[in-house]
């Protein structure tokens, strides 16, 4: 006899939040961009070599910084 109030059916997994993967990639992208930005502008002459990696990281920061107050 089946009994009318168990659930037959495996409870289905919450789906992962969006950009599970686009937090790692910022972290990986600003922290490249930063070391390259350290060295590019220490050792090139051309200070906007050094500024493109550096507006990276900014970018990549403000990108972190707006993931997680969406997805708090």
């Amino acid at each position: 006899m089946s009994d009318p109030y168990r659930i037959a059916e495996t409870p289905v997994a919450a789906p992962e939040k969006p950009g599970g993967a686009l937090r790692p990639l910022l972290w990986l992208v600003l922290f490249v961009s930063a070391a390259a930005n350290a060295v590019l502008s220490t050792a090139v002459d051309n200070p906007w070599v050094g500024s493109a990696f550096g507006l990276v990281a900014v970018l990549c920061a403000v990108a972190l910084i707006v993931h997680h107050r969406r997805n708090r």
